[in-house]
């Protein structure tokens, strides 16, 4: 057993709590390779004696955890799985390049790709491409650190399990989505995923990614990653669905390294939780590499969505396009920090950040911090935010019309998401996210006048 101090209390770990005991027990016992249970514990250590995020740190300074405890969760078990879920989830096989269903952190569903790309759940790619997912596993987070590692970091090191590992071959154009499902089902569980994602030189990939919760009632812990690394003249859309309860709390470090000539469309969608936090990172390693950073936000109630996002260009003649938008109702809030890094003897830089914050209450609150930082002179960074209000002349010409007032605002509402919404490249995935949004926008369908 593993002892920890928790103020003047002590307690004693089982095998079931984040231990090295469940370290030993769950990973060793799966026959993972040495580097990686050595990785493990190198990350326990930290885990072990690393505080909470507070306050006092510049990245967390308007994110306030201290209604968190890590030790009120624990490991998935695994009897807590739904076997029915694969048979809930909506895919067409004619329709889709790969399909991965998880829940728990354990894999229900999966169906493999062909012509040389390899698409499967953490655990699988550790006993099936050792020597691939040590070469790239944490290189792109370890690469390009914006802040001081964190707990949560740390945590998902130690404990990772779950998420998926894709890599394209060179050469190789998979034209319809790869499509996974990670859920979570029973009350307090932890998850750690992982997204671990490597295309060759001129390959070409789709992506879309969900998490969903099995109920409204559990609590859940989210500690996840992604890591992408684009080769050469690689394409890649990555579209990504947060669509937790709002009892989870939700953590996540995520990376992206674009070398020469390649291209990454990234969107990021935020509609549950009860807690957001996203440090998210793309670097432009080599000349000609270009990124798109969309992302959206529905906050409702109390939720809390804070999202940092970095442009960082490391090479010459490289472009960079970052569109966020939010949403925000009750007493919610956002947090938007963006940076655009220029390093020295980077050329000809084009790049270019935006938040807009459509607020519906007068008690919501929407945060918006852009940043620059340049060491080039031959370069067009420029960054802007908004935040406003419906309106109130474009509801009355809408209600005038006969649509009901919360129709009013569910059209307006979706106008103000379109610029993000007509960027994604599927029309199968743009619809999924369109419906996902007028479920949000149905179960929150109180006026806004009602809410000021």
């Amino acid at each position: 057993m593993v002892t920890t101090e928790n103020g003047n209390s002590t307690t004693i770990l089982g095998e079931t709590d984040f231990s090295s005991n469940y370290i030993a027990s769950t990973f060793v016992s799966q026959g993972e390779p040495q580097w990686m249970l050595n990785r493990r514990s190198d990350a326990f250590e930290q885990f072990r004696t690393m505080p909470m995020p507070s306050t006092e740190l510049e990245a967390w300074r308007r994110t306030d955890i201290r209604g968190l405890s890590v030790d009120n969760f624990h490991p998935p078990i695994p009897d807590t799985l739904d076997s029915t879920l694969v048979q809930q989830i909506p895919h067409d096989p004619d329709q889709q390049a790969g399909l991965i269903v998880q829940q728990n952190g354990v894999i229900l569903n999966s169906v493999n790709s062909n012509r040389g790309v390899y698409f499967a759940d953490l655990q699988t790619a550790l006993k099936e491409k050792p020597g691939l997912v040590e070469t790239y596993l944490g290189q792109a987070i370890q690469q390009s650190q914006t802040y001081s590692r964190n707990r949560f970091e740390v945590m998902h090191n130690a404990f990772m399990k779950g998420g998926y590992v894709l890599y394209l071959p060179a050469g190789v154009v998979v034209e319809n989505p790869f499509q996974v499902f990670m859920t979570l089902n029973g009350d307090a569980v932890a998850d750690f995923s992982h997204t671990l994602i490597i295309a060759e030189a001129n390959s070409q990939a789709t992506i879309f990614e969900e998490f969903r919760s099995t109920a409204d009632k559990d609590t859940a812990l989210h500690c996840g990653a992604v890591e992408i690394f684009l080769s050469p003249n690689a394409h890649l859309n990555f579209v990504q669905i947060q669509g937790w309860n709002q009892k989870t709390w939700h953590f996540s470090t995520q990376r992206a390294i674009v070398e020469r000539d390649a291209n990454l469309r990234w969107v990021t969608t935020c509609l549950g939780s009860r807690l957001t936090k996203i440090d998210q990172l793309v670097e432009l390693a080599g000349t000609g590499a270009n990124a798109d950073m969309l992302g959206l936000a529905l906050a409702d109630k109390r939720q809390h969505i804070d999202v940092h996002t970095y442009q960082k260009h490391a090479a010459p003649h490289t472009t960079s396009d970052l569109l966020y938008r939010n949403v925000l109702t009750d007493r919610s809030r956002t947090v938007w920090r963006g940076m655009i890094e220029v390093v020295q003897d980077a050329q000809n830089i084009d790049a270019y950040q935006k938040n807009d914050n459509l607020l519906l209450s007068k008690h919501a609150r929407a945060d918006t911090i852009p940043g620059l930082e340049i060491l080039a002179d031959e370069v067009r960074c420029t960054h802007g935010a908004t935040a406003g209000q419906i309106d109130p002349e474009q509801i009355y010409y809408l209600m005038s019309r006969g649509l009901p007032q919360h129709w009013a605002e569910e059209v307006i509402v979706s106008g103000f998401l379109e610029p993000v919404l007509q960027r994604i490249p599927s029309n199968d995935l743009r619809n999924r996210l369109k419906q996902s949004i007028s479920h949000k926008l149905e179960k929150d369908a109180t006026p806004v006048s009602a809410k000021q």
